[in-house]
């Protein structure tokens, strides 16, 4: 992986960790993450989720990755179009922050990572079409996921939860600019 890549994965994650972001700000602004074990736990559940959503559509890739390498650039760019639009989407329609969810009850913190991480599973398949090393992109998701997971339980317990929601358009733009790229770079060459 060059550092271009490797820049790619990073701002990808960034992208994909806005949803963590605003869960987290809503867990801090309403005083359930008021311990570093309670966010400890929400940043490392967040983390191993979005880490293992990307091996999984990554799995799923490498067996419909020789009938679609012709046009994997564009199946790349439509899946980050899609995940970085419906965030967009989602910033336009919300009206407020969501509720916080009980991050005291594992029930709760497995349904939050999973809906959190469900977007990553598009972006593994994208990587897989890539040719990039899973292994690196997961692991950099989770690591990007826990930290800002943290950094938003903390800045919802001094903020207000509207951040959150801005967190989701800034993550959509990314996610649609590196999708952008993707594409330009397999068409210029």
């Amino acid at each position: 992986m060059n550092w271009l890549d490797i820049l790619s994965v990073i701002l990808i994650a960034l992208g994909l960790s806005a949803y963590c972001f605003a869960v987290s700000l809503g867990i801090g602004a309403s005083g359930r993450a008021d311990s570093w074990k309670r966010v400890l736990r929400v940043g490392v559940a967040f983390g191993v989720f979005q880490a293992g959503m990307p091996l999984l559509g990554w799995l799923v890739g490498q067996t419909v990755v020789q009938v679609i390498s012709g046009y994997d650039h564009w199946v790349a760019f439509a899946l980050l179009l899609f995940v970085g639009g419906r965030m967009i989407w989602e910033f336009v329609e919300r009206k407020s922050e969501s509720e916080a969810a009980d991050i005291s009850k594992w029930i709760t913190l497995l349904t939050l990572s999973v809906a959190t991480s469900i977007d990553a599973l598009a972006v593994g398949l994208s990587f897989a079409l890539l040719k990039l090393n899973i292994l690196i992109c997961a692991a950099t998701i989770g690591i990007v996921a826990f930290l800002v997971t943290a950094l938003g339980c903390w800045l919802g317990r001094r903020a207000s939860v509207i951040i959150g929601r801005w967190a989701l358009l800034v993550g959509g733009i990314i996610l649609i600019g590196i999708g952008a790229r993707i594409l330009i770079t397999h068409i210029v060459g």
